[in-house]
């Protein structure tokens, strides 16, 4: 459903260049919920708004729902009308909402329809339609200044379904709201996925955001995708990134003839009693150091890190039954053992031109149908 390929964005400002993207390859499959994660600065919110071309690449491609949207002409051209039809198809929410006060909730979520044309009546029945499906539907009268976080959020998602859109794009909806509020408007999110067939790309810095919707994953750093796929996959995968991201453990290790074992429960394996048949197989003693379970995708998954007695060779057998049962094994390297993981730089974000700071505003209007909450 979205593709990107090889995808360069650079941002240059008073003499500074600064790479958002460098090469950045995706593939979003129809009806998925993606979430792209990285640190500030490692060029996500660039990443999806190349998708929607309020930014356009310097170089690659972008296709959704198999047109090629880097082929079409930018809407200040002549043709550029395809472009904006095109992005008909793709809604977005953004992480401040994007509200207008001088608007009810109803005219808020009718205001992309009256862009595309639609008679009043139609817009009306069209808004208090989609305010149902996001719980809204008593809140239609009341202005922005009413509502919570949340529900501003939700009028949000329904304006972004207004045209109604095979694909949602998301950055960082949740990141101004808070714990319980961002379970409910993530899991509504997940309920649009399946009953709409949404495929969903989100932007998060949140690994709980991820673990807790998502069916695939990417790790951005420095503007590239350095880590992608489904999440099951992920933490099958001995050394993935993602997977050791979404359950960190640790535990010292004491010193003397012993085995450090980080393993991954995933499938059949996380119910069963793993840890007490390997001790009484083995006839080894087993020290649990750090663990972390979890539900992703409806399923439970979980690491845990633990001590064997014995050295790796002589515990060669127990790290094989692990295996037969399932378990994905990995002797962790002393710096992880030890808890710390180095951290990435952090790329300091780009600074837009003018130029291109006033085309993303314009663009940005179009496609929201809505600027800045508070203008008038």
């Amino acid at each position: 459903m979205i593709t990107t390929t090889d995808l360069t964005k650079v941002y240059r400002s008073r003499g500074r260049e600064v790479t958002a993207l460098d090469g950045v390859s995706l593939q979003v499959e129809a009806g998925e919920m993606y979430g792209v994660i990285g640190r500030s600065g490692a060029g996500k919110s660039t990443l999806i708004r190349c998708v929607n071309l309020l930014e356009r690449p310097d170089s690659g491609t972008v296709t959704v729902d198999g047109r090629e949207l880097t082929a079409l002409p930018g809407p200040r051209h002549r043709a550029g009308r395809s472009l904006r039809r095109a992005r008909t198809g793709i809604g977005m929410i953004f992480q401040h909402f994007n509200l207008l006060s001088s608007r009810t909730v109803r005219g808020n979520v009718e205001l992309p329809l009256e862009i595309l044309g639609l008679t009043r009546r139609e817009r009306e029945r069209k808004a208090l339609d989609l305010l149902d499906l996001v719980g809204l539907a008593d809140h239609a009268r009341a202005y922005p200044a009413q509502l919570s976080g949340g529900q501003k959020q939700r009028v949000g998602i329904a304006r972004a379904l207004a045209g109604d859109p095979k694909v949602l794009l998301s950055d960082e909806a949740t990141s101004a709201l808070d714990p319980e509020t961002t379970r409910s408007v993530l899991q509504l999110l997940r309920d649009l996925n399946r009953q709409l067939g949404l495929t969903v790309l989100l932007i998060t810095h949140e690994m709980d955001v991820v673990k807790a919707v998502c069916d695939s994953a990417a790790l951005m750093e420095h503007g590239r995708v350095v880590e992608a796929g489904p999440l099951n996959e992920l933490l099958a995968t001995p050394g993935s990134r993602l997977a050791h991201e979404l359950f960190p453990v640790s535990g010292a290790v004491a010193d003397g003839d012993r085995t450090v074992v980080d393993i991954t429960f995933h499938g059949d394996s996380a119910g069963q009693p793993v840890i007490s048949h390997l001790a009484r197989t083995h006839e080894i003693d087993v020290s649990i150091l750090g663990a972390a379970m979890d539900t992703v995708g409806g399923r439970q998954v979980g690491r845990m890190r633990i001590e064997l007695s014995g050295s790796p060779e002589r515990n060669a057998p127990a790290l094989a039954t692990l295996r037969e049962r399932g378990l994905t094994v990995e002797l962790p390297d002393p710096v992880t053992a030890a808890g710390t993981v180095p951290a990435p730089a952090e790329v300091p974000a780009a600074e837009l031109t003018d130029e291109s700071a006033a085309a993303a505003a314009d663009e940005t209007a179009t496609a929201t149908a809505a600027p800045q909450e508070g203008a008038r």
